[in-house]
Formats: C-alpha cells, sequence, structure tokens
C-alpha cells in the first residue's frame, strides 16, 4: 500500500518556463470547475488545507505545484469550463494549461477528473479528445461517487464508458474516488508509485 509522508507547497506559476526544473515525475490533475480537484489532492495527501477548497468555481488560476515525498510532482491545474472570469482570461488559462502539458517533459500522466454524478458533458469529452489526438497519457478519475448510491454509480459509470468506446478502440485507466470516504486513495498512490518507475534517470 502506498502512502504519503510529507507534501509541501513549492510554487504558484502562469507560465511553464517558471515551472520547477523537470527533474522529477509529475502528475497533473485538472477538471471542469468545482468537480471536487481540491478535495480529492487533500484527501491524497492527507493534509486538508494543502489546496485550497472553495465553493466558487475558478479558485484556481495558475499551476500549483506540490513536492510529494521530496520524490515527485503534484501539479494542481486550473479548471476547464465555467468560471466567474472574462473571456480573455479564459483564453489565458486554456493557453496556460495547453503548453504545460504539451511542454512538460516530466509530466507522466494527467489525471482528468469526472463529476460522477452527471452524464458525459461535452467539455470532458472535448477535453480528453485534445489528450488523446495529442497521445498525452492521462487517466479518468470519477468523484464525489460517495452521493450515489452503488447501482446508480454502476450505471453512471457503465454509460459514460460506452459513450467513449463509440468514438474510442479502449479506454484509459480509470479511478473511482470519493474525498469524503478516501475511496480510490491507495489504488490512485500505487498507479503513481509504478509509474514513477518510468521516469529517465
Amino acid at each position: 500500500m502506498a502512502n504519503i509522508l510529507t507534501a509541501r507547497f513549492i510554487s504558484s506559476v502562469a507560465e511553464l518556463a517558471k515551472c520547477p526544473p523537470p527533474k522529477l515525475p509529475e502528475y497533473a490533475f485538472i477538471g471542469r470547475s468545482n468537480v471536487g480537484k481540491s478535495s480529492l489532492i487533500n484527501m491524497l495527501t492527507q493534509q486538508k488545507g494543502l489546496a485550497k477548497v472553495s465553493a466558487s468555481p475558478g479558485k484556481t488560476q495558475t499551476i500549483n505545484h506540490f513536492l510529494i515525498d521530496e520524490c515527485w510532482y503534484l501539479a494542481d491545474l486550473p479548471g476547464y469550463g465555467y468560471a466567474k472570469v472574462s473571456k480573455k482570461k479564459r483564453g489565458m488559462w486554456l493557453g496556460m494549461i495547453d503548453s504545460y502539458i504539451k511542454g512538460r517533459e516530466s509530466l507522466l500522466n494527467t489525471f482528468v477528473l469526472i463529476d460522477s454524478r452527471l452524464p458525459l458533458q461535452k467539455i470532458d469529452a472535448e477535453f480528453m479528445a485534445f489528450m488523446a489526438t495529442n497521445e498525452l497519457p492521462f487517466s479518468i478519475v470519477f468523484t464525489k461517487t460517495d452521493k450515489m448510491g452503488v447501482n446508480k454509480l454502476t450505471s453512471s459509470i457503465s454509460m459514460w464508458e460506452q459513450q467513449l468506446l463509440a468514438e474510442w478502440e479502449e479506454l484509459p485507466q480509470r479511478f473511482i474516488t470519493s474525498a469524503v470516504e478516501g475511496t480510490g486513495r491507495n489504488e490512485i498512490l500505487d498507479f503513481i508509485k509504478k509509474t514513477n518507475k518510468l521516469m529517465p534517470l
């Protein structure tokens, strides 16, 4: 079972060039605004206030790096989709996310967070298509699963998979999570531990 002993904030930047030196394995977390990203990060690290949780979508506006156990980075990215900011500001965010995901050489995987309670959203489908088209490794993380019964959750995820398979030959790795109950924590951390070994020395 994987665990996290230390997690500390390193930097908050708006440009790829200002990110920490790409010498350690890195994992990005992204999703639609208000998908539960900060809560998930806090659950994974078991540090309640590491990532700032807000009731207002669009709280994260920069690339926030956290150093985990002194051996890998967790990157908290701005949410895509709805946020009470100008169109120009949203455009800047998208440009920043695009350059980071395509250009960050130490980025081994991007965790795309999906609200398990909702049907497939166009913006989620478009972002995952962007990742697949550019051959960028990513995993799907279903969030807020504690808010649904087992049968409804199973049905919702099955519907998601069917819709994605209509476009894709195979699906990426998927994780079922709940920040409230801690579901999925071991699975994600075990995945990261194994993937860290793929980083060139």
